[in-house]
């Protein structure tokens, strides 16, 4: 049946060509009008609590709520307009109170508690129990055993925490949109691709000027900083993205209003606080909680250890660019507006190849065919496009079939545009359950990048080049929608990528990013964008022999980021005197080996543990790629022994222990199942071009 509100029609698939923001207040209240009814109703004395009798309906009404606010929340990350914001930020609270009071609500920790306690719980499924047993968890995390005043302060946290990492990502998001770099004269821009050329022409000729227009989108600010040979305009647009959301962002309207900076304080303030609440020394206690990881100390431990690896490849990394930046280029002082115009320089005389050449080899529909290739050789599956209203003209929606049957969904959304979000992500738009009358609801996932959209050259419209950075990016978010869509797990909270542990759900993307080093899937995936012709065998064996190339200094940068993230939330105190940029210029005073200018304000746009559920857990990229590498080896094994890296056996076996088990088991358990063993930081290291 369709309902005159399109977020109220759970029919089918969202209906994105008729969801407006009037229609958003309307559905929330009505879906948290029915989910307190049930609650209220679940709440009451019960002769005995059972899965059937409390669980279920519970699921069932928080499912649809999940699913209608998540619609809210993706189309206000990909389509912002004053209208949508406006009804996002209305409709948040009320979201934030429901869940907070559910949390927190006795009588349902209680039943929990109680079925736990059943003499029917051992006769319930592995992954029912986990459910259950996660569910005492948050009730516990989300201060169920606070004293009612305290309840009421852990209350207003979660309330205000929402509001302030959503000006958090508005900020970054206003500014970004905001900052504009207009080069009149082409003569400056020597050095910089024609198709970059062309998009930032296209870009001014749009806002009805004349010249190139740039933006701080990636795919418009990045390639000045890595190809163009005016110094200055790099170090121009080095410093709008580094000071962009806050005091230092001198290039932007409206400075003071998107000045993030004592957002990051009160958002460190309100978890440290709730943290307190809770009994706990630190937020990063709390946030680790449901991780693998099992203290702060012991993660610190590990990121020094890898810090202290990298260490020396990194110092020699930086001492060949300053050398050759200083004796080839004329930069007597490398500075960071430097940095990626010096390392595309060496790069491409070490190596005798740039990565504007292996770019031309990219073109969309064929790392979009060749990731798909892969998907199915390896996982023995079909993806095959498919029909859906979309949000933006540009998105595409396919179907993943075993044997004839849909098993998931996906919308691909790859172009950067006005009003969407930066970066790349998956999300679920809907979780793979068996509903109560025995039907199969299958998964569905969001799968979003900001790449360069197709230039228009002559009124011709020319296929989008990724660089093989890019196609990296794309096959880590498709790994991320293959955890989600290939699960088979039955139950909803711990299918796909629910209910695993934050520092493993990296696993299986960061597995995939492996596949865009093999010959065997790359000769099938590129074509030059002229001729044709696919990727030369000579062109990939330089790709690979340049494979590591400054990986230590990529390696210590991702770990001052970690090491920044977890002392912010571990042994800063935000009313103190200290500052959070001390502690940033701690870290890298103990760890960088060229620190950044200091006008620089990364933490400003940070968004991953401001506005992400990355607090206090950013180090779960370097965890989760100590597992990821590891897997891979299994494929690399195979391959020793003849089969080719490309091996269904193992894909299956990776598939069976990984990913269709999703959060049902600890991912340690299905780590081990699938490798008869606990992980080794070997194969990261080797893989990184740091192995002894």
């Amino acid at each position: 049946m369709t309902t005159t509100n399109p977020l109220l029609d759970f029919s089918g698939l969202p209906r994105f060509d008729a969801i407006t923001a009037a229609h958003v207040s309307p559905a929330i209240d009505t879906l948290l009008e029915q989910s307190a009814a049930v609650v209220a109703r679940l709440e009451a004395p019960m002769a005995q609590v059972t899965w059937e009798n409390f669980v279920a309906p519970l699921e069932n009404a928080t499912e649809l709520l999940g699913r209608a606010w998540g619609i809210v929340n993706h189309l206000n990350s990909v389509v912002d307009t004053p209208e949508l914001r406006a009804a996002y930020n209305e409709n948040q609270p009320k979201i934030t109170e429901f869940w907070t009071a559910l949390a927190q609500n006795e009588e349902m920790f209680a039943k929990y508690k109680a079925i736990k306690a059943g003499a029917g719980f051992a006769a319930l499924s592995p992954a029912r129990q986990r459910i259950i047993e996660n569910a005492i968890r948050d009730f516990r995390m989300g201060g169920a055993e606070l004293a009612e005043d305290k309840k009421d302060r852990f209350a207003e946290i979660q309330e205000e925490h929402a509001g302030v990492s959503t000006r958090f990502s508005e900020n970054v998001l206003d500014a970004t949109n905001d900052y504009t770099l207009l080069v009149a004269d082409e003569a400056d821009l020597a050095g910089v691709p024609d198709d970059v050329r062309q998009a930032a022409r296209a870009a001014a000729e749009k806002d009805g000027k004349s010249g190139f227009l740039f933006t701080l989108h990636f795919p418009s600010y990045y390639p000045l900083l890595q190809f163009a040979d005016k110094r200055e305009l790099r170090a121009r647009i080095y410093r709008a993205n580094a000071t962009k959301a806050s005091e230092m962002g001198t290039d932007f309207s409206q400075m003071e209003k998107w000045d993030n900076s004592a957002n990051v304080v009160t958002l460190l303030k309100l978890r440290d606080e709730e943290a307190k609440l809770l009994g706990y020394s630190n937020f990063a206690e709390v946030s680790l909680v449901p991780k693998m990881a099992h203290s702060p100390e012991q993660v610190i431990a590990f990121l020094e250890d890898l810090a202290l690896r990298a260490r020396p490849y990194a110092e020699q990394d930086l001492a060949e660019l300053r050398a050759f930046a200083r004796d080839e280029l004329g930069l007597e002082t490398l500075e960071a507006w430097d940095m990626a115009y010096a390392s595309e320089k060496l790069q491409e005389r070490r190596y005798a190849f740039s990565a504007q050449e292996v770019k031309q080899y990219f073109p969309e529909h064929k790392v979009i065919d060749g990731l798909f290739r892969l998907v199915q050789t390896l996982f023995s599956v079909a993806i095959v496009a498919d029909a859906s209203s979309v949000w933006h003209p540009s998105v595409r929606f396919f179907r993943i079939e075993k044997d004839g049957q849909l098993i998931g969904q996906f919308y691909l959304d790859l172009y950067a545009r006005g009003g969407k979000g930066g970066g790349a992500w998956m999300d679920d738009a809907r979780g793979r359950r068996v509903e109560d009358g025995g039907a199969l609801q299958t998964p569905v996932a969001y799968l979003t990048c900001n790449f360069t959209q197709p230039a228009v050259v002559d009124g011709k419209v020319q296929p989008s080049l990724f660089t093989h950075d890019e196609v990296i990016t794309l096959f880590h978010e498709f790994g991320h929608g293959l955890h989600h869509m290939l699960t088979r797990v039955d139950e909803i909270s711990v299918s796909g990528i629910s209910g695993v542990e934050w520092d493993a759900v990296e696993l299986p993307s960061q597995f995939m990013e492996n596949f865009c080093w093999e010959w065997e899937v790359l000769e099938h995936m590129t074509a030059h964008v002229t001729t044709g012709a696919p990727l030369p065998r000579a062109l990939f064996d330089k790709m690979l022999a340049a494979k590591n190339f400054q990986s230590g200094l990529q390696t210590l940068r991702h770990v001052e980021y970690s090491l920044h993230d977890m002392h912010l939330h571990y042994d800063y105190d935000p009313r103190g005197e200290k500052s959070v940029q001390d502690v940033i210029d701690e870290v890298r005073a103990k760890f960088s080996v060229m620190p950044p200018p200091a006008y620089n304000r990364f933490q400003n746009a940070f968004g991953h543990i401001f506005a992400g559920g990355y607090a206090a857990g950013y180090y779960s990229y370097k965890w989760a790629e100590v597992l990821s590498a590891d897997a891979y080896a299994a494929f690399e094994e195979a391959a020793a022994l003849g089969g080719g890296i490309l091996s269904a056996q193992t894909g299956q076996r990776f598939q069976d222990e990984i990913l269709a088990v999703g959060g049902s088991r600890p991912a340690l358990e299905s780590f081990t199942a699938f490798r008869g063993r606990e992980p080794s930081i070997d194969a990261l290291l080797r893989h990184s071009g740091m192995a002894a």
